[in-house]
């Protein structure tokens, strides 16, 4: 592999170590901050959990910063990450546990800024729903599994030393559980930026399993997360776990099992289809802030028991981290980007274009979208999103969805169905006829991702999106997944 690619990650781990040395805390500062649990037993145990989250679970919460600005360069990619890892590392050595979330999000909408790209703002959205949902949730789940426990403590009539024991080994169980939640969630802040321009390909381990290239990724970035658990979490494991509210060791594992159930109902992939073939509504998969959910569920605590217990401005502090997080990164990202482009002459973004052809136009109106005002804009080319979504709302004729539609099927590009390529596919991620059908266009080149698409989807139905029903929603997030795949494996950069 280049030297290049391997310099450029090294932000990408080192926000992975500024995770773990900041939200390691998260899973077991509680158990940690009670004596309840060794630091050098929780180190262990983390690391080799969340490592175990983020390579088997770890794909569910990436595509959905994916939708929210996709990162098109490598040395782009590299100054996100290093953005968002040098903001939470600064807060940090403060002793707050911040949100890598928050940051990665903030990290990413700067480079929306500098490289004038469009930031979905329905995605921006739910991603910021998720944030105020997030902490609300753990605290309502802390205060019901809470009495739960008290109720059972009751009933039991558990020796002292007994109970002790028992107590140990939960919060263990419960940090193991939390460590892969968090893996699982928040590989994404750490390594998602990079999914789009990886150069990594599949390859196999013995004989036995594949390794995807994102995959190979998110075992990096958990391997980093690991050694910041061990070098430098235990300030921000003290933090949660004594200054904000005294926990007893039980509130603590109340604490810890709430967090990993926030985590985990965020990033579950196999609850997502199971809620969606019933028909009913789907949790968003998005990288939560898990520090939000230890901080939800200790004040729940603490309000349960009337609030008086609470340290009001260790609380304010970590709020006011929390609101700041995201717009130092953005911004701190942005000044970065421009010192590398115009000083390290390094190209932290790739120009894309969109054009409003008579193709473009066609299939617009075959969707029901006006475009009789559009026809001034016939055959002009434009150099960014933003230009282009400026020119359409200075037409005042479409509403928000078909401006996401045009956005779309306007964007140029050039990909080149290579034989040599579709060997590098993992075929075990394509049904039969899938792969027969991209076999089938070898060699033919395509000027936009959707005529790609529809030549595929031409070949066999099973490249064919369904109407958008909640049973089928799952069935077109897999389609669309394989296609992004596809569309990065046979994109030519000119």
């Amino acid at each position: 592999m280049d030297l290049t690619v391997l310099f450029f990650l090294t932000s990408g781990l080192f926000l992975g170590w500024s995770l773990g040395a900041n939200d390691a805390a998260n899973v077991f500062g509680t158990a940690v901050g009670t004596r309840m649990v060794k630091f050098t037993t929780a180190a262990i145990v983390c690391s080799i959990f969340v490592i175990l989250g983020a390579v088997i679970s770890g794909a569910g919460t990436t595509h959905t910063l994916g939708e929210l600005g996709s990162i098109n360069a490598l040395a782009g990619a590299f100054m996100v990450a290093l953005s968002a890892a040098g903001t939470v590392y600064m807060m940090t050595k403060w002793g707050l546990p911040v949100s890598t979330s928050q940051a990665v999000v903030g990290a990413i909408i700067g480079w929306n800024l500098f490289s004038d790209s469009v930031t979905d703002t329905s995605v921006l959205i739910k991603i910021f729903a998720t944030w105020v949902a997030c902490p609300l949730l753990a605290g309502l789940l802390a205060v019901s599994i809470f009495k739960l426990v008290e109720q059972f403590l009751g009933w039991g009539k558990f020796h002292l030393l007994r109970l002790d024991a028992y107590t140990r080994l939960a919060l263990i169980c419960a940090g193991a559980f939390g460590a892969y939640s968090l893996g699982a969630n928040n590989i994404a802040n750490v390594m998602g930026v990079f999914v789009p321009v990886s150069s990594f390909t599949d390859f196999e381990v013995a004989d036995f399993f594949t390794l995807t290239s994102i995959q190979q990724l998110f075992l990096l970035g958990a391997i980093a997360i690991a050694v910041g658990v061990f070098t430098y979490s235990k300030k921000v494991m003290l933090t949660v776990g004594q200054d904000l509210l005294p926990l007893s060791p039980v509130a603590a594992w109340v604490v810890v099992i709430s967090h990993s159930i926030v985590l985990f109902l965020f990033a579950s992939e196999g609850l997502e289809y199971l809620l969606a073939n019933n028909g009913l509504p789907t949790i968003p998969l998005v990288p939560v802030s898990s520090s939000q959910a230890v901080i939800g569920a200790v004040v729940g605590i603490g309000l349960m028991r009337g609030g008086r217990e609470i340290r009001w401005q260790v609380l304010a502090n970590i709020g006011g981290g929390w609101i700041t997080t995201p717009v130092i990164s953005a911004v701190v990202c942005f000044i970065a980007l421009f010192f590398l482009q115009n000083v390290f002459n390094q190209q932290v973004y790739r120009e894309v274009r969109y054009e409003l052809s008579a193709p473009v136009l066609k299939k617009l109106s075959e969707h029901k979208i006006p475009i009789k005002a559009l026809q001034e804009l016939r055959g002009k080319s434009f150099n960014s999103g933003v230009q282009f979504l400026d020119a359409l709302h200075a037409k005042r004729v479409l509403t928000d969805d078909e401006d996401r539609a045009a956005l779309y099927y306007a964007q140029t590009g050039k990909f080149v169905v290579e034989s040599e390529k579709i060997y590098l596919l993992d075929e075990s991620w394509f049904t039969a006829a899938q792969m027969e059908a991209i076999r089938n266009l070898s060699a033919r080149t395509f000027g936009y991702r959707w005529t790609l698409a529809e030549a595929l989807a031409n070949k066999t139905s099973e490249w064919r999106l369904k109407d958008n029903s909640k049973v089928n929603k799952l069935y077109n997030k897999d389609i669309n997944r394989k296609l992004d795949y596809v569309y990065r494996t046979f994109s030519v950069n000119e």
